[in-house]
């Protein structure tokens, strides 16, 4: 590199070198001593939900991987804007860590919800867990199929409750299902809340009547369930149901396929931007601990997707889904 600048010639060029080789001989240190203190995951969720069980079954891989403590904390609320804005409070020096399902939560934050960043404030690790959205009944209200569920709301206003995460697909998707079925909106009690894990124990207790919800975390409850439909173009293995357009024929309807869940680990862009070597060091860590044997075996027995897409694929789909939820935006 000394020889390339030196054939240039000129005074101006060679304070140039002289400034790059100084950086390139701070900044490797830098990467090499990171990280030397324990890293935080933030979770956008409660204790219990998707976002929950997939931070914690990571975070000991993790902390192999890096060879520093891995500390996971909560900070669910307001659709994740809470914890959010929390993480890009903090200084971008890579030892904040955001884990979340950013995909629908964190488009609608912005769309929604009022919040001040953008999707292009973060920059995404990795999604390793996508997921397609469930409906369902709880198993003593004996609703049988989605036509009949969507009759009683339409004939009994206020007393159909449902559960669902607030901003999410599952949220849009009941949002959805009573607009195309000339239901208003104001005929079905909606209950939101901040986790998976408390809409899902709201219907498996009988406190709501269905659920639209991520398919994959629900299988804790599936006794307590009359699944009504799964929100994907194709019937899956996973519950056998039709899809969500098909148990709507006999009411001669049709709904957009919502893409699901997308969950994964994030840093803030200006972190990417302020240390690319440590962005490069959390990505393999990432990487790393999901191309193990022990780490795949562990996520597949507790229902847990583990794939690596990487940031590139990563960034793209957030981008996509963006677009997408931005079209149906007014519903929620």
């Amino acid at each position: 590199m000394i020889e390339q600048f030196a054939k240039l010639g000129g005074k101006s060029l060679a304070v140039g070198a002289t400034a790059m080789l100084a950086s390139l001989a701070m900044s490797a240190p830098a990467a090499a001593d990171y990280p030397d203190r324990p890293i935080d995951l933030i979770v956008g969720f409660g204790t219990g939900g998707s976002a929950d069980r997939m931070t914690r079954a990571m975070s000991n891989y993790l902390s192999e991987e890096l060879e520093v403590p891995v500390r996971v904390t909560n900070r669910p609320g307001a659709g994740t804007q809470i914890s959010a804005n929390y993480v890009l409070s903090q200084p971008d020096d890579g030892y904040t860590v955001y884990a979340s399902t950013f995909a629908p939560y964190l488009t609608n934050t912005i769309l929604n919800g009022g919040a001040e960043y953008e999707i292009d404030d973060f920059s995404y690790i990795n999604l390793q867990w996508f997921d397609l959205d469930l409906i369902a009944a709880n198993e003593d209200t004996g609703y049988e199929d989605l036509p009949s569920l969507l009759e009683a709301i339409r004939e009994n206003p206020g007393e159909v409750r449902a559960s669902v995460v607030q901003g999410s697909a599952g949220h849009m998707m009941v949002r959805l299902l009573l607009e195309e079925a000339g239901i208003p909106q104001d005929n079905l009690n909606l209950v939101t809340y901040n986790s998976g894990g408390e809409a899902r124990s709201a219907v498996a207790g009988g406190q709501v009547d269905f659920t639209s919800i991520s398919a994959q975390g629900s299988e804790g409850i599936r006794e307590f369930l009359t699944p009504l439909a799964i929100v994907n173009d194709e019937r899956i293995d996973q519950w056998d149901v039709p899809t969500v357009n098909e148990a709507l024929e006999p009411l001669d309807l049709e709904v957009p396929v919502l893409q699901g869940s997308m969950r994964g680990f994030a840093v803030t862009a200006e972190t990417e931007r302020q240390y690319p070597e440590r962005y490069e060091v959390l990505a393999e860590a990432v990487q790393n601990a999901l191309a193990r044997k022990d780490v795949q075996e562990h996520l597949s027995s507790n229902d847990i997707g583990g794939v690596w897409v990487g940031p590139e694929r990563s960034n793209e789909l957030m981008k996509t889904n963006f677009e997408v939820f931005k079209k149906y935006a007014d519903l929620l």
